[in-house]
């Protein structure tokens, strides 16, 4: 065989070299055009779900959020793995389907089944699919500082969570901005339960005089002279002080007891479990 090739490369000369140069001229296009990873994407198809459950212990995480959505996703199709992993007020569960599934078309389906047991968890566990990226994909992280001092951890978050962040989305290939570090405000009820006690005043009264009075609506709309008015009720808290007026319930001598008379109302950090520091330079607010 391997005579017969030799023999036909010899008596061909002008084929062979045609064929050689096309082999040539095909290798040079190939290497300019096609495409190279320097990190190739060798992970497995996956979606990963999120729950938030403020406050609670992991067993309780494990029990009423995790277990369910982990059963439940075993049926979703194609899918190989799943995993489940409780933390302290978060729960994570990754759902990892077969070679050659369409990352999109697995997150449809994680989406359906996830929908289906949503009346089966608790009604504050707020559950969403990650980010349609995988684990190998680049990160690009820096950190946002104020050499001048002017601006403190919760400004400096404040400009990231409400500024950059958006910014930073319409890029193209981002897949998500995560920020860690920083500190979130927030308004603060310290609530005393000596003067609670006096005035006779429950935790729950305080909790929904506070809901209803952060609301605004509107009341269609009033006709005058050919002009229509539209009726708005604004009523969103906004000061410490719309705080302090929040009326709560009155008094036997028919005096109303407000939300200042029953506790210190006042700005803070939301809790946190973490930080971000710089080069040893102190606390930060970080993105990657």
């Amino acid at each position: 065989m391997i005579a017969r090739i030799i023999r036909f490369s010899i008596a061909n000369r002008v084929f062979v070299l045609l064929a050689a140069l096309i082999l040539a001229a095909w290798g040079t296009w190939a290497v300019k055009n096609t495409p190279v990873d320097a990190l190739p994407d060798l992970s497995d198809v996956q979606v990963i779900i999120r729950t938030n459950f403020s406050g609670q212990a992991p067993q309780i995480v494990e029990n009423q959020v995790t277990y369910p959505l982990t059963t439940t996703m075993l049926s979703v199709p194609g899918v190989k793995t799943v995993r489940g992993y409780s933390f302290f007020g978060d729960s994570f569960v990754y759902v990892i389907f077969d070679e050659h599934t369409d990352l999109y078309w697995a997150r449809s389906r994680v989406l359906e089944y996830l929908n289906q047991i949503q009346g089966k968890m608790p009604a504050n566990a707020k559950s969403s699919l990650g980010p349609d990226a995988t684990g190998v994909g680049w990160v690009y992280e820096y950190a946002l500082v104020d050499p001048t001092g002017q601006h403190d951890l919760s400004e400096l978050r404040s400009i990231q969570d409400w500024f950059l962040k958006y910014e930073l989305k319409t890029l193209p290939n981002v897949a998500e901005v995560a920020t860690i570090g920083g500190m979130v405000k927030q308004y603060q009820v310290v609530l005393d339960p000596s003067k609670m006690a006096t005035l006779g005043v429950t935790q729950n009264n305080v909790i929904e005089a506070i809901q209803k009075a952060n609301q605004e609506t509107g009341g269609s709309v009033l006709e005058m002279a050919e002009t229509e008015y539209m009726v708005r009720a604004s009523g969103y808290l906004k000061t410490l002080d719309d705080f302090r007026q929040i009326p709560l319930r009155t008094n036997s001598f028919g005096v109303p007891v407000s939300l200042g008379d029953v506790a210190t109302i006042q700005l803070g950090p939301e809790m946190r479990r973490g930080i971000s520091e710089l080069n040893g330079q102190g606390e930060t607010v970080g993105v990657s």
